[in-house]
């Protein structure tokens, strides 16, 4: 089991020193706590297998269930997702913001992460100082999932309170202080209209969906 590390990160100018040790444990195959925009999630690894698997066992969902890949940037969604100019429109739109896309994965991502029959993922570029501080920091994506525990109807949204549930569960929890409740708004783009699969902090309006 892992001995989880509890720092308390700036929300707003996040500590360099905390952001680089945050790197270096999804880099060694760690778990991150992270708060973004919309709520705490869970982080790690693309390329780990086994840290994907445990932030399954986390959450106790399956492969068909969405993980979302978090980038920094529109140019890093287009490496990972197949967009057409009609999407790219959408998201320029819309990021950075508290929405999750469901698109089309690319070759660039190992097909575990993918759902299993629609070969899709969803992504996000979130609007919050410290997690496009760490996506910086770790210059790659980050693979994460909500912080919302099995049998839970609301995400965590306290670092202590995270810290009660989660000591030696995650490698890192970096407490940037309340974070609110409200997930993403998840938006499919793979069909011929945007569709709504989750209402969430997001506005719908962008998308013609209220």
């Amino acid at each position: 089991m892992p001995v989880t590390q509890y720092l308390v990160i700036h929300p707003d100018t996040p500590q360099p020193r905390l952001l680089a040790r945050a790197a270096e444990i999804v880099r060694g195959g760690g778990i991150v706590v992270i708060p973004t925009d919309s709520c705490y999630a869970l982080g790690c690894h693309l390329g780990d297998k086994a840290a994907v698997d445990r932030i399954r066992q986390i959450r106790q969902v399956d492969e068909r269930h969405h993980l979302t890949l978090m980038v920094r940037d529109l140019s890093e969604i287009a490496q990972y997702a197949k967009v057409d100019n009609v999407q790219y429109r959408l998201l320029k739109a819309a990021t950075p913001g508290s929405y999750t896309f469901i698109l089309e994965g690319t070759k660039e991502l190992p097909r575990r992460v993918l759902h299993p029959k629609r070969k899709t993922i969803g992504l996000r570029v979130p609007d919050h100082p410290v997690a496009l501080a760490v996506l910086q920091e770790l210059n790659e994506p980050l693979l994460t999932s909500t912080l919302l525990l099995p049998g839970e109807d609301e995400p965590l949204t306290e670092g202590w309170e995270i810290r009660d549930r989660l000591d030696d569960v995650v490698d890192l929890i970096l407490d940037g202080g309340h974070c609110g409740t409200a997930p993403t708004t998840v938006i499919d783009l793979t069909a011929a209209t945007p569709q709504l699969v989750r209402a969430g902090r997001g506005k719908l309006d962008l998308f013609g969906l209220e």
